[in-house]
């Protein structure tokens, strides 16, 4: 797959659902619903600062932008582990 050919597929989702489905990575959908907006802005500011040449990259960067939000929602005063967080590798 080429580059121009990859992000005219990133270009052409038109919901963060159509990214995870195509990237593989599993969701919550009412965690979605809250926090699409924050979860959007922080997948397109990882795509801003570098540019996927790949598909694995793309997925990293998806990946990086759920686990940050959700990560962001622990209290940081405790140890809690991150809870429904289907693709976090930092359990």
């Amino acid at each position: 797959m080429s580059q121009l050919t990859f992000q005219q597929t990133l270009d052409s989702f038109t919901s963060i659902e159509q990214a995870l489905d195509y990237f593989e990575i599993g969701y919550d959908s009412k965690f979605i619903d809250q926090y699409r907006v924050e979860l959007v802005k922080r997948f397109n500011g990882y795509l801003i600062l570098e540019k996927p040449q790949d598909w694995f990259a793309g997925r990293r960067a998806l990946k990086n932008a759920y686990c940050k939000v959700q990560r962001s929602r622990l209290d940081k005063h405790s140890r809690s582990a991150c809870r429904g967080c289907t693709s976090c590798q930092r359990r």
